[in-house]
């Protein structure tokens, strides 16, 4: 098959086939570029949307987009069952093996460092959200005079601003502690910008947006952490996903300068 070759990961060379059934971006089954002490993982797909003209255009289709980024996270999925891969960025393709390979040998120091220590780790997600008003049950409205006086009416939205100050401020000590201790049992964690809700499509206010890096056999432990916490603060809720490749903490290694014959989603060809 003849395309453009669709990077998702750099990994050791691993024996346990992936499943026959797999597929990547485009629906092509992903295969295996070796070089060295190194394997990528690629797919064809077709130049007509991966070229660099054609891929910005797409960049703008949400519907485009979410597609691709499924596939690429089924494959990297895929991956994380028999081997630790190291994660590329969405839409690094390459124009042929030949660029594959140089592109590994131009970075395999990179590569192997970042595989050295990712090594049967894997990566836990946590968030953090304050519940939205229209979670919570509506209040009663007291019965009120005709009219309000302007004095009363500030006094009620001091009280009201006051009410969601202290709401925030719990959230936020709540959301303080329990990272603080999820990281005594991580060997690494990151803070990312807390997610939009219009965005994200997950309801309330996100206090907390927190990775971790943790051992395989350490998992069940920092699982049963997190859910010891979920019933700690009512109003807040906590939520846990992965296990994941280690995402977060692959970028230097996996976000290097790419050589000639090659480009990430958004950067120029060379």
């Amino acid at each position: 098959m003849t395309g453009l070759r669709y990077v998702y990961a750099v990994c050791r060379p691993f024996g346990t086939p992936l499943q026959a059934q797999l597929t990547g971006v485009g629906g092509d089954p992903p295969r295996l570029v070796p070089h060295r002490d190194l394997v990528a993982v690629v797919s064809h797909v077709p130049e007509a949307d991966f070229a660099e003209e054609s891929l910005r255009a797409h960049l703008e289709d949400l519907d485009w987009l979410t597609a691709v980024a499924r596939a690429h996270q089924g494959v990297i999925d895929a991956l994380t069952t028999v081997t630790t891969p190291l994660p590329l960025r969405l839409g690094t393709v390459f124009r042929d093996d030949s660029g594959v390979r140089s592109m590994i040998e131009a970075r395999e120091e990179n590569f192997l460092r970042g595989l050295d220590r990712l090594e049967g780790r894997v990566e836990w997600g946590v968030k953090v959200y304050l519940e939205s008003e229209p979670e919570q049950a509506p209040e009663q409205p007291a019965p009120q005079p005709a009219a309000m006086s302007g004095r009363d009416y500030l006094r009620r939205r001091r009280e009201q601003t006051r009410s969601r100050e202290d709401q925030w401020q719990r959230a936020e000590t709540f959301a303080t502690r329990l990272h603080a201790n999820l990281a005594g049992f991580a060997e690494d964690s990151r803070l990312h910008a807390p997610q939009n809700p219009t965005l994200s499509g997950h309801r309330g206010r996100n206090v907390l947006n927190a990775a971790y890096l943790v051992p395989r056999g350490e998992s069940e432990a920092f699982v049963e952490q997190v859910e010891r916490t979920k019933d700690d603060s009512p109003g807040l809720r906590v939520e846990l996903t992965g296990p994941w490749a280690a995402y977060s903490f692959a970028g230097e290694e996996a976000a290097g300068e790419e050589p000639a014959g090659g480009r990430t989603a958004g950067e120029g060809t060379t």
